[in-house]
């Protein structure tokens, strides 16, 4: 059984399948983590968007990177790999069960050295780190995307690409609030001010992606961002 997110894409049901098993498959322990995660219905990031971030830091060549939303260490390790011989990847996660299994997940890849996680609360972690990174993934709780912008875009370099995940809400982005259910009415309207607030701001530059459940890749123009 695969995770929910996997089961809510928003492009045709046949393309995504081709997406998902014509494109280049993982190699080796990576592999397996992906595999075993996707039986066990373990959220992690679809293939298709596994392939994606692939083509992105190979094109990048990121140093430093961090990463909101832990989960199983998977996507942090997918990254570990392109970051280089001193480049580093920094990850954030709260819940005890993830944070245990992400240390798995790095001591069976032996990329403990490679990847720092800390953990609690992204609200009171990311105010608290310093320095500059070439790449941010956000994958944490949606309605906190808004919350955290402004530290990530405080922690992006300048030209720096923050991705951001899951940011359609299996499509139903677009429906008015009063379609939505009550119990995610909330998340509606924080995700719909996320996307206002980077389709709109004069010193960013958008790009969404249909993969997944939707990818936003955000760029800072200026050094300083206000929002």
């Amino acid at each position: 059984m695969q995770n929910e997110m996997m089961h809510r894409p928003v492009v045709k049901t046949e393309l995504v399948d081709y997406m998902r098993t014509a494109q280049k498959p993982l190699t080796g322990k990576l592999n397996v983590i992906e595999k075993n995660a996707n039986e066990r219905g373990v959220p992690i990031i679809p293939h298709e968007t596994v392939v994606f971030m692939e083509f992105l830091l190979g094109q990048m060549k990121p140093q430093q990177i961090l990463e909101i939303g832990t989960a199983i260490g998977f996507s942090a390790s997918l990254m570990a790999q392109y970051v280089g011989t001193e480049g580093h990847v920094t990850t954030i996660d709260r819940f005890d069960k993830m944070i245990e299994e992400a240390k798995e997940t790095f001591q069976f890849l032996d990329l403990e050295d490679k990847i720092t996680l800390l953990e609690g609360q992204a609200a009171d972690i990311l105010p608290e780190l310093k320095g500059s990174y070439d790449f941010i993934f956000m994958d944490s709780a949606k309605s906190k995307y808004i919350e955290f912008l402004p530290d990530c875009l405080r922690l992006l370099k300048k030209e720096g690409v923050l991705m951001v995940d899951d940011i359609f809400q299996g499509g139903t982005i677009l429906q008015s609030e009063k379609e939505i259910p009550r119990g995610k009415r909330g998340i509606h309207k924080k995700l719909n001010q996320f996307l206002d607030v980077i389709n709109q701001h004069p010193d960013l530059t958008s790009s969404l992606v249909p993969l997944g459940d939707g990818i936003a890749l955000i760029t800072k123009e200026e050094d300083e961002i206000v929002l």
